[in-house]
């Protein structure tokens, strides 16, 4: 059964995240200025003070509200999506899976271009589901929903909605969840659109490098000193989880320094807070975190070299300049060998979709122009 669903930011729970935002006990200043050691307090304060006091909820709710959403029970678990059909009969059907430490909000903008298009662009049926433990699926209560089984939830989901055969289309968790359908089902896709994180670097053009195969390469280290976020979720997510459940402060600090480092730019302060409502109000800050403890792992092997799987389905590839690691294309090519799109747009980072809505939408139809690649 499928059911529809609506947002609703009640009264009472305003009255709550206000009365916690005021009672916060802040720490002291770090003993180095920026950014080094994680959100700075103004920074922080600024930011929740105006979650508090300048942010409109009902514009918010209406915000989160504007495309149909749906919830449906798949493998025992609600699964939240947003599902947009095109008017178009020559659509196409295109799942687009978010990351952490985003939602389907991420795919607000682009969602109404791409289901209803200009003439003579490509029109798509635009299915947004919400990761298990995330904005508004059920929490799992039991390991195991690991990226694969979120896979097949997916693949159970298009088919519930009458899409045989479909792209899947992923970003940071997204990447690793339409990775698995091109192994799990590779007959239901007509092919995967991929971001980052996509490959290790290859050995062996370690004596051979590019430029932009050096600077990725050296990026992808200096950004070693913020991954204890990673660590943290991947070990001990339910630690954590209490901060994040009982403290919109700690919530919006653990969240924000990954949209100042990952993000090309400045996000909107009400888009940002628009993403934050997923997590404070269904409290998934732990649930969202657990996904790093199950497949975790798995993402550590692939950076270490250690994924030996080559995905065989057409493949498409963005690479936005603020994406940190940044494949070179021959590096993708060991695992990705049928690229049919590859492209590095000149502006953009991690959360695409949100910081470039016009440039993901023109990702999307360059990749896909039609409903299937040719040979």
């Amino acid at each position: 059964m499928i059911e529809g669903f609506r947002v609703r930011v009640g009264a009472d729970a305003v009255a709550d995240l206000r009365a916690r935002l005021g009672r916060t006990r802040w720490p002291e200043e770090a003993t180095t200025p920026g950014w080094e050691q994680g959100t700075p307090l103004a920074y922080a304060q600024e930011l929740c003070s105006y979650w508090a006091d300048g942010y409109d909820f009902a514009a918010a709710e209406a915000r989160l509200n504007r495309h149909a959403q749906f919830r449906t029970v798949i493998d025992r678990l609600g699964i939240h999506f947003v599902h947009v059909r095109s008017p178009r009969a020559d659509a196409t059907p295109l799942v687009l899976t978010h990351g952490w430490p985003g939602s389907v909000v991420e795919f607000a903008e682009v969602v109404g271009p791409l289901a209803d298009p200009p003439p003579g662009e490509p029109a798509f049926h635009v299915v947004c589901p919400s990761l298990p433990g995330y904005g508004f699926s059920d929490k799992p209560a039991d390991p195991g929903w690991t990226v694969h089984r979120i896979a097949d939830a997916w693949a159970e989901l298009m088919t519930r909605l009458g899409h045989a055969r479909f792209i899947a289309q992923g970003h940071d968790w997204g990447t690793s969840v339409s990775t698995a359908l091109a192994t799990r089902h590779p007959d239901r896709l007509i092919g995967i659109h991929l971001m980052p994180p996509l490959v290790a670097p290859d050995p062996a053009t370690l004596d051979d490098l590019t430029d932009a195969e050096r600077a990725a390469i050296a990026d992808l280290e200096a950004a070693a000193g913020g991954d204890g976020y990673s660590f943290v979720q991947a070990t001990r997510p339910q630690t954590i989880g209490y901060g994040l459940v009982d403290s919109p402060a700690a919530l919006c600090a653990w969240i924000a320094e990954k949209f100042h480092a990952w993000a090309d730019g400045e996000v909107d302060r009400d888009r940002f807070l628009d993403n934050l409502m997923l997590y404070w109000l269904p409290a998934t800050g732990p649930s969202a975190a657990r996904l790093y403890r199950e497949s975790f792992p798995e993402v550590q092997a692939l950076f270490r070299g250690g994924a030996t799987d080559v995905i065989a389905v057409p493949t498409a590839c963005s690479i936005f300049p603020r994406e940190n690691p940044r494949p070179s294309r021959r590096w993708a090519a060991r695992r990705f060998p049928d690229i049919r799109y590859w492209n590095e747009p000149a502006r953009g980072g991690h959360f695409a979709a949100f910081e470039q809505p016009t440039l993901f939408v023109a990702e999307i139809r360059a990749a896909w122009p039609g409903r299937a690649p040719a040979p």
